[in-house]
């Protein structure tokens, strides 16, 4: 390891050890109850809620994903995501927030998603409980598994060791820092990264553009590539058999653009819908101290997640002027490195450093989520909700840290490959939580109609249409070949509406629940 490179890992371990001090801080209150552990009792401030939803939702694929998509194929595809994204973060904190934040309060206290939805339409059999529980378990170990890729392509290109070994590396680290200090540390050391992943893009995005020239030489560079910087056209680099851009003269190489039409703008733009369907956001608006303080909340999220979203996406645009050929970017998996070359390019080494703490804030603020998330859906919702109703609250703290060790196994294997593409990787899963849980959580909030049997029908449509049109239809092209998220969403809002219609009513005592939900107030409001 060279000077330049240990002086990055300096700063980086400097930056872990805080985050291990934070869970130290936290474990004995976090180790207390199962309550404290998965939702932290309800206590978390506007600021802490608003921030550590964010940097929980977004992950390394903020740093990494959507800055490699700018830079390979130009603005069109991450620039419509990131739209998508913009509306479906103000949508979700402005219309689900404060009734879920209600409604999971009324109906029986619940502390994780499935026991909201279990709870909502009084479950005897908890067929819901199980379903919601296994569809996250499924979809966060594939978001677990982007998580360990973002880790082991960031150390293995900063300090050329190999990508499995930093991989499981930081699946280590992640797995004891989530067991250590639950969901109140989680919170808190989101918080805090959230703030270092909007200064280390804001930071590479001045310096870039000061380095290139100016905004006027780089928006030139990007026009002057075919399709590069449209909206309606996405740029083609031209490559060889190995899929690596070919280059001439250290120029890269670019064919005809493609058309980027209506519908894969729809197709795109549908991203947002993901967000309602998101746990480890949905989880914050349960915990947040006073329904009040949401607005203060909403306001800080959105304007987060616009800055950090668009500066991500204009720093892979700004790397085609920085880094047009560089041998770490010339393939669609490595371009996912832009962010990474161009903090060692711009930076001193202990400031890249610094700056480089901002992925591996991502992505820990977002697997620790995703681990205790889905931990929490078979430890207190399979094991203590179903298996063993009786169990202890010791019980269901000790399974859930069998199950963390479990899923992070999974998410290794997963992970192995190292081309993975980390947004091809979170596309799925954002897809599989959208359509599973997105349609049933907007019904359940807002159509008081809404049956148990409509409910379990959405979500298992949801769920499982990802699959089919992910792996059978979308492989067809042509209108198959929009995100899985949009017909799936569709196609279990039908699927809701006509089964609750076809079938007996809510029950009364559902009904009066409903009601009692829209005009809740908590005692912390007084």
């Amino acid at each position: 390891m060279g000077t330049n490179a240990f002086k990055i890992f300096i700063a980086m371990s400097s930056y872990m050890l805080i985050v291990i001090g934070i869970g130290l801080y936290y474990a004995k209150q976090a180790q207390q109850s199962s309550d404290n552990f998965f939702l932290g009792g309800r206590s978390l401030g506007p600021w802490v809620a608003a921030m550590s939803a964010e940097a929980s939702d977004m992950s390394g694929w903020l740093l990494m994903g959507l800055p490699g998509v700018a830079y390979w194929c130009g603005a069109a595809d991450a620039a419509w995501t990131a739209i998508g994204l913009g509306i479906g973060t103000y949508l979700n904190w402005l219309i689900v927030a404060k009734r879920l934040r209600q409604y999971s309060t009324v109906a029986g206290n619940a502390i994780t998603v499935p026991d909201f939805f279990s709870n909502r339409f009084h479950e005897k059999r908890k067929i819901l409980l199980g379903i919601s529980a296994v569809f996250i378990l499924i979809f966060f170990t594939v978001y677990a598994a982007s998580c360990f890729v973002t880790c082991g392509k960031l150390f293995s290109t900063l300090f050329k060791f190999s990508y499995h070994s930093m991989m499981i590396a930081g699946a280590i680290f992640v797995i004891f820092y989530t067991a250590l200090g639950g969901f109140l540390a989680e919170s808190v050391s989101d918080f805090m990264q959230a703030i270092v992943m909007i200064l280390a893009l804001i930071s590479i995005l001045v310096l870039g553009v000061s380095a290139a020239g100016g905004f006027g030489t780089v928006l030139e560079n990007a026009k002057d590539i075919p399709g590069f910087f449209s909206l309606i056209q996405t740029a083609t680099p031209m490559v060889d058999t190995n899929g690596m851009q070919q280059i001439t003269n250290g120029t890269p190489l670019f064919g005809q653009p493609a058309a980027y039409g209506f519908l894969t703008i729809l197709s795109t733009l549908s991203w947002g819908l993901g967000y309602f369907g998101m746990p480890q956001v949905l989880l914050r608006f349960m915990a947040i101290r006073k329904v009040d303080e949401l607005p203060k909340s909403r306001r800080i999220a959105i304007t987060w997640c616009i800055i950090s979203l668009f500066t991500s996406v204009f720093i892979g645009i700004l790397g085609r002027s920085l880094a047009p050929a560089d041998s770490a970017l010339i393939s669609v998996s490595s371009a996912e490195n832009v962010f990474v070359v161009l903090s060692q390019k711009l930076l001193p080494p202990l400031l890249a450093g610094v700056v480089m703490a901002g992925i591996l804030a991502a992505t820990i603020s977002s697997s620790d989520s995703y681990l205790l998330i889905a931990a929490s859906a078979v430890s207190k919702n399979i094991y203590g909700g179903i298996l063993k109703k009786e169990a202890t609250d010791k019980q269901i703290m000790r399974v859930s840290h069998i199950v963390l060790l479990l899923i992070t196994l999974a998410g290794i294997v997963i992970a192995w490959d190292e081309k993975s593409i980390i947004f091809t990787i979170v596309s799925f899963a954002w897809a599989g939580f959208g359509a599973t849980f997105g349609p049933v959580m907007l019904f359940s909030l807002f159509w008081e109609r809404t049956t148990h049997m409509g409910a379990v029908a959405g979500m298992l449509s949801g769920g499982i249409m990802v699959f089919v049109w992910k792996l059978l239809l979308r492989p067809l092209g042509g209108v198959f070949g929009i995100y899985e998220l949009l017909p799936a969403f569709l196609i279990s809002c039908i699927l809701i509406v006509a089964v609750s219609l076809a079938g007996k009513g809510p029950s009364d005592e559902m009904i009066k629940e409903f009601r009692i939900a829209k005009t809740y107030k908590d005692q912390t409001e007084n």
